[in-house]
């Protein structure tokens, strides 16, 4: 691993302590090309207008008519966490305008992904008049086809890459299809639904329909927040406000139930709640509904209206995370038991497959080996009817999506379905093609990226003078909007090691000093005694621990003095 600090304009940080912000903080926000006038542009009156996104404007008249006439309207959504939220976001943002409004989200075993022709006829059973998709739709060809045969109005809202060609719906929102040149092209699922029910809201307005203040949106921060986070979209400036404004409400005790309820189980103060709080504790709980059982689980979770109500749906996600994490330590534990063997230096890619493997954690498995050796990974597992269905995640620098379609391209029988994001895709193949599969991407993605884009960089924001080694200065950093894009920051100083000893064979806890003063410092998963003296990467952390908060530093990476 390669350690490289982050550069900044000096005037940029000038002009950020202008506007009141503490040295240090004026110094992280301008390495990640944050200026004076972007700070100042935090606050919900800057959020981009949804009349700059294509098909907003339409898709809000055509709602209202659904209203106004009181048409049954199902919300298709999705079994991951932006699905959920943005499902949920429907309901309650529907609801809250006078809309007759269900919703039906696919199970990731039975169902597949998206509006296919199969949940068009369940749908059917319920006989809606218009069908809304959130965090998906885009490449539902098949399904926009099959639900206007029988009658049914499609609108779709979603985020994910278009194909080649675009399904016949009514109207489609999204800010990454063609011909739309909204700013923000990283909104989630949840944040476009967002942005139709801003536009909705105004075309109700317009029509007499709503009262001036009959509908406060900010309602549903919180939720589009959760969304946000959870789907590692990344944190533009426009992102950034919504997570912003959505962890006010949090903090506030202004959240749903739902949410509220599984800070509780997880052991987070909604007080003290940030952005790594929604993404390491409350989406792997609301993933793990749809990764090992149905997603409705925890939609009902996000709409329950009251703390006992919320509490039950709470505690379910809690027993299947934990029933999640066990599977995925032992998928792991097979994947690297054979890649220690196996795994070449000179290899640019990871594809791997068991039959036994979880179909619903093969996502989370491909990032801990991507994590491991810095490759992008693929993890299959069996589909049954002969496909193996893969989860990927890639690296800095290689576009998953656009490979996979390279791929395509060059083997067209070789992939029978994909789809996804530079960062993270889905696919299914044949299984008897898994070898085929295997150096096919191997040589595509040799022939994208070179060798340099595999060695590993660690960014840091440099050292830290011991004075800004408070946990003032730790509690600061943690109220900030950090994630995807945005990085946590990272500081680098040399140590002596005081004390260290291995904490339940995996971690190492530690007694750092420098300069005089002396600091606790963990290391997780990392259960080799380190020497005396050590230049490390870490994070400033504040440490919970009964009733008490003390600062920690949490290292990232260890290279020896």
């Amino acid at each position: 691993m390669r350690v490289q600090q982050r550069v900044y304009s000096n005037s940029c940080v000038e002009a950020l302590q202008a506007q009141g912000l503490p040295n240090l903080l004026a110094r992280l926000l301008a390495a990640r090309s944050v200026t004076a006038e972007d700070w100042s542009l935090q606050e919900m009156p800057h959020l981009l207008k949804p009349d700059a996104l294509t098909g907003a404007t339409r898709m809000a008249q055509l709602l209202a008519d659904a209203i106004a006439q009181q048409k049954r309207i199902l919300i298709i959504g999705d079994y991951d966490a932006d699905g959920a939220t943005a499902t949920s976001v429907a309901m309650r943002g529907l609801g809250m305008m006078g809309a007759r409004v269900d919703f039906l989200v696919p199970n990731r075993f039975e169902d597949g992904y998206g509006l296919t022709p199969e949940i068009v006829a369940l749908a059917a059973t319920q006989q809606p008049e218009v069908i809304l998709t959130v965090d998906n739709g885009i490449a539902s060809i098949d399904g926009v086809a099959a639900a206007k045969a029988l009658g049914m109005q499609v609108l779709i809202t979603d985020h994910h890459l278009p194909g080649e060609q675009a399904p016949a719906a009514d109207c489609i929102v999204n800010p990454n299809q063609r011909g739309c040149d909204f700013p923000s092209k990283h909104l989630a699922g949840v944040g476009v639904m967002f942005y139709v029910l801003i536009a909705l809201r105004a075309e109700l307005k317009q029509r007499g329909m709503l009262a001036e203040d009959e509908v406060h949106l900010g309602s549903l921060l919180d939720l589009v927040a959760l969304g946000t986070v959870a789907d590692l979209v990344r944190l533009d400036t426009n992102n950034r406000i919504l997570v912003r404004q959505g962890l006010k409400r949090i903090r506030q005790g202004l959240a749903c139930p739902g949410i509220l309820a599984i800070l509780k189980l997880a052991g987070r103060d909604p007080a003290q709640v940030n952005a790594q709080d929604l993404g390491f504790y409350v989406g792997p709980r609301l993933n793990a509904a749809g990764r090992l059982d149905d997603m409705t689980i925890g939609i009902r979770c996000l709409l329950a209206d009251t703390p006992q109500e919320a509490l039950q749906y709470a505690q379910q996600l809690h027993v299947l995370n934990a029933e999640r994490k066990q599977i995925e330590a032992e998928m792991q534990w097979d994947a690297m038991a054979d890649l220690t063997q196996d795994f070449k230096d000179t290899q640019y890619t990871i594809s791997v497959f068991q039959p036994d493997w979880h179909q619903g954690v093969i996502g989370i498995l491909a990032s801990r080996i991507k994590e491991r050796f810095h490759r992008p990974v693929i993890a299959f597992a069996d589909a049954g009817d002969g496909l193996i269905k893969g989860s990927g995640r890639s690296i800095a620098g290689l576009h998953l999506r656009d490979a996979l379609d390279l791929v395509t391209k060059q083997q067209p029988d070789l992939i029978v379905k994909f789809g996804g994001h530079a960062m993270a895709a889905g696919l299914s193949i044949r299984a008897v093609d898994f070898a085929r599969f295997q150096h096919t991407f191997e040589q595509v993605v040799q022939g994208l990226i070179d060798a340099e884009t595999l060695q590993e960089v660690l960014e840091t924001d440099g050292g830290l003078e011991v004075h800004e080694m408070t946990m003032q200065t730790a509690e600061l950093l943690t109220q900030q909007v950090w994630g995807q894009g945005f990085p946590q920051p990272v500081f680098y100083d040399r140590f002596q090691v005081l004390q260290q000893r291995i904490l339940g064979e995996k971690h190492l806890k530690l007694r750092l000093q420098k300069h005089n003063q002396q600091f606790d410092a963990i290391y997780f998963q990392h259960a080799v005694l380190l020497p005396e003296q050590i230049e490390i990467a870490y994070a400033l952390q504040v440490n919970e621990f009964n009733g008490n908060r003390n600062l920690q530093l949490q290292v990232m990476h260890a290279v020896t003095a």
